[in-house]
């Protein structure tokens, strides 16, 4: 491994501000992160001209400086020993940046780390309820009839579906009260049991509340001659957070003064009990009334503004999906649930899933590169399926014009929606089998909106993108009718086994000009590192290669070499030594650094020698996914290997293990 030159550690320390510009330091497998104290004190150009930075950028908090595989490890002990600083962890450098963040970022992050967990089992809710509408709703089949009340052998079978829907929203408290509580720094088993207390049988049920008080017969507690109303809190999402967030922070207080020997006696009662109390006393009424009076608020205005609100909501919910604040609105959403019967903005959400989705399609019409036309009908399908991301990031974004005629789209079908109060018994999957969670007498209109959101962005992308091509300059064109030519003489150099060095045909042995052709790592589809949501991958600051979007969770040796470096604790990027001296990088999926390694699985360490097809890691991809990372996987060349004249990405779309996918070209 090259040795560093320490005058460019010195000058990267110079260019982000100094030591006393690092409140806290750590790196992972490609980058150096830092949490500054002020990060209009780097100097961009300067870090630009070190030979040691391949790239740098700002996110969430972070500055980032981008040294690449085998070199970092050196430049941050190097930068270490010259600061004179302590070494941090990523969690710390993270709660760092996000004590920088606005009060806003930081509560929108908040609230997708505490839902994002539960959100699988909130969408099997909304998918068994869906399926409990249609056997239970009068019309759908039979005029004025349900299909249980022809076939009524169906009725427990419906009744059993329903009971297993309703449970994740008649305990939401606990799913909440989990999440929430360890997202504060608390025991998330606390949290359970507060969640539990929350909705007790002893207690009346929210969804009884509204009758009760107009009869007059609410249950109450009489303490010391201070009535409070004995109710509980199914399906509500404000008491259940405010009282996580007392109850993990007395936890936090009674874990620093409470002596170990009697920890467990005191802590989780104590913490229980005062947290208890103040739930029913003081939280709950408070925040009942408060989510009550912003679902009422909300809904108010949709009455009164119903085309502006479908408007504006349906036609810019895509944009919250790139800010990240759309997770803001499941609260929202599972609030307008609890306290209303049902959700008017949820139904605009699957909307704009197919919205998003048909403009990608469109583009599969635009493209000329294989790739492309891929990406284009893979992610459309998975935003038809609910999940937009791959649509909005990897196609519609970059070209600008398909997310917004998308957005045009959804912002129509959301003020036909509005207009016609389409509300959602329930929060199940989006795009085209969203139509399961809505109201089975609203099906009518929500398929018109469908039509809507799936011919307006798909005819106005495929008109302006084909208007477009036909402005291309000659120029343009003459270098596409080129690619054959490129194609045909890549032919000549493939067909060969990716742990062998072969000779290019017709070149002088004593060239040295050498082909090394790599086999993919993993079974999946191969998408450009353009498409990859992070750039130090997109821009390609550390190397060249492809990314790959796997299909299993299973990371297979390429070529017979080393393992070079595998992240020990983490487990989520290893690199790989091979013919030729060849160095590769496959880091599976983008942040899941900050897994620590759960979900992944190693089976070699550094230092081991592998064979092609040998396993190295296995990885849950479900587990990433729920985490809310994508599982995208960076292929690297890593820059600055001796010799390497070009890297060249073979054309593929769906691969298998042993698929040639990148050809190097000494």
């Amino acid at each position: 491994m090259a040795n560093i030159d320490r005058k460019n550690v010195e000058r990267i320390i110079e260019a982000i501000g100094g030591k006393d510009n690092i409140e806290a330091a750590t790196h992972c497998v490609t980058r150096l992160r830092f949490s500054l104290a002020d990060e209009s004190k780097v100097d961009a150009k300067a870090l630009d001209q070190n030979a040691l930075v391949k790239g740098q950028f700002s996110s969430q908090g972070q500055f980032q400086v981008v040294i690449g595989p085998g070199l970092v490890d050196q430049v941050y002990d190097e930068m270490i020993k010259i600061t004179g600083g302590a070494r941090a962890t990523k969690d710390d450098v993270k709660s760092l940046a996000s004590k920088k963040q606005n009060p806003v970022q930081r509560a929108i992050k908040t609230l997708a780390d505490i839902f994002i967990p539960i959100l699988p089992a909130i969408v099997m809710a909304g998918l068994l309820l869906g399926l409990n509408n249609i056997l239970a709703g009068d019309g759908i089949f039979y005029q004025d009839r349900s299909l249980i009340d022809v076939y009524p052998q169906w009725a427990d079978v419906a009744s059993i579906i329903n009971l297993i829907a309703s449970t994740a929203f008649t305990f939401l408290p606990v799913l909440i009260g989990w999440s929430a509580v360890k997202q504060f720094g608390g025991n998330p088993l606390l949290g359970i049991v507060l969640g539990l207390i929350l909705v007790n049988p002893d207690l009346l049920s929210a969804y009884n509340y509204a009758n009760a008080k107009l009869e007059g017969t609410v249950p109450v507690w009489n303490l010391f001659g201070f009535e409070v109303e004995k109710i509980g809190y199914q399906g509500q999402v404000l008491p259940v957070l405010v009282s996580a967030y007392i109850l993990a922070k007395i936890e936090i207080f009674l874990n620093k003064r409470v002596n170990d020997s009697i920890k467990l006696l005191i802590v989780a009662p104590v913490a229980l009990l005062v947290t208890g109390f103040l739930a029913f006393v003081v939280v709950g009424p408070i925040t009942f009334a408060i989510g009550n009076v912003l679902t009422s608020g909300l809904v108010s205005i949709f009455d009164s503004f119903a085309a502006l609100g479908g408007l504006i909501y349906g036609g810019l919910y895509a944009l919250l999906v790139i800010t990240g604040m759309h997770h803001t609105f499941l609260a929202v959403d599972i609030q307008l649930i609890g306290s209303e019967g049902g959700t008017f903005l949820w139904p605009m959400l699957a909307l704009s899933n197919i919205a998003q989705g048909a403009a990608a399609l469109a583009m599969m019409f635009i493209f000329r590169e294989q790739k492309a036309k891929g990406l284009a009908v893979t992610s459309s399908i998975s935003a038809f399926l609910g999940v937009t991301e791959p649509a909005i990031f990897g196609v519609n974004v970059r070209h600008k014009y398909p997310f917004i005629f998308g957005m045009i789209g959804s912002g129509i079908a959301g003020v036909l929606l509005a207009l016609n109060n389409v509300l959602a018994s329930s929060i199940g999957v989006g795009g085209i089998p969203g139509f399961l969670s809505i109201f089975p007498n609203k099906w009518g209109i929500f398929f018109l909106g469908m039509i809507v959101v799936l011919v307006v962005p798909f005819t106005g992308t495929l008109l302006y993108g084909k208007y477009l091509l036909s402005r291309q300059s000659n120029g343009l064109a003459q270098e596409k009718s080129e690619e054959p030519v490129a194609s045909e003489q890549a032919a000549t150099t493939n067909d060969v086994d990716c742990d062998e060095v072969v000779v290019t045909p017709g070149a002088d042995l004593n060239s040295e000009k050498l082909v090394v052709d790599i086999s993919s790592p993993m079974n999946g589809t191969v998408v450009p590192l353009s498409e990859v949501p992070d750039p130090a991958f997109a821009e390609k600051q550390m190397g060249q290669g492809i990314a790959i979007i796997p299909s299993d969770g299973k990371v297979y040796a390429p070529f017979d070499g080393t393992v070079a470096h595998l992240i020990k604790k983490s487990k989520h990027a290893i690199i790989l030594s091979g013919p030729n001296d060849i160095q590769i990088l496959i880091h599976v999926g983008i942040n899941t650094v900050s897994l620590k390694g759960e979900g992944f699985t190693a089976h070699v360490e550094t230092g081991s020698s592998v064979k092609k097809g040998q396993l190295l890691l296995e990885f849950d991809m479900d587990l990433i996914k729920q985490a809310g990372l994508p599982i995208i996987t960076p292929i690297l060349i890593p820059d600055g290997q001796d010799g390497i004249q070009e890297v060249k990405e073979y054309e593929g779309e769906a691969i298998q293990g042993e698929t040639p996918i990148l050809q190097v070209r000494y």
